[in-house]
């Protein structure tokens, strides 16, 4: 084994390219910082998420600290700004998405233990207090990873990152 040139990465990439982007969206719900959001754009590129929702107290691009992490992700990843975020889940169930909420709570189930039923809406919430309450009940699982150390959480934007993987393990089409 040997570690592929920058050269060899940019040519598999372009190769890629043209792949459809998976049936999963994300709702960013008030996250605070703009590193996270950020770093939610580049996972959501290179995770192949079709489209992220930017709502209430979240940032969103041209601002500053976004592009400093997306590195560029922000300009190919398709987003909106949605100021009613009970509204546009509500209108994603009605499209088909299935509401996943990260977040630990009752009844949630393990990350890798989920099983995705149709397209997904991954809807991670603010860095302290987690998901709002009045999104909860319009959700049609939750999940959340499993903390073993003396912290019971992991980062918003890392904790996406797994999430999301995990997802598009899923709804990616075999080759």
């Amino acid at each position: 084994m040997r570690k592929l040139t920058h050269e060899e990465i940019v040519t598999r990439q372009v190769k890629r390219a043209g792949n459809a982007r998976l049936p999963l969206c994300v709702v960013v719900n008030n996250v605070r910082s703009l590193h996270n959001v950020g770093t939610i754009f580049r996972t959501s590129d290179g995770a192949g998420v079709e489209k992220i929702w930017l709502c209430g107290i979240t940032g969103y691009p041209p601002q500053g600290g976004i592009a400093k992490t997306a590195l560029g992700a922000e300009a190919h990843v398709p987003w909106e700004y949605a100021q009613d975020v009970l509204g546009l889940i509500k209108e994603l169930k009605k499209e088909g998405y299935q509401i996943v909420l990260l977040e630990q709570m009752h009844g949630s189930v393990p990350h890798d233990a989920f099983k995705a039923k149709s397209a997904v809406c991954l809807v991670v919430g603010n860095e302290v207090d987690g998901i709002a309450e009045e999104l909860q009940s319009l959700s049609d699982a939750a999940i959340e990873i499993e903390m073993d150390g003396i912290k019971n959480s992991l980062n918003v934007a890392v904790a996406f990152g797994i999430a999301v993987y995990q997802l598009r393990s899923q709804l990616k089409p075999s080759l």
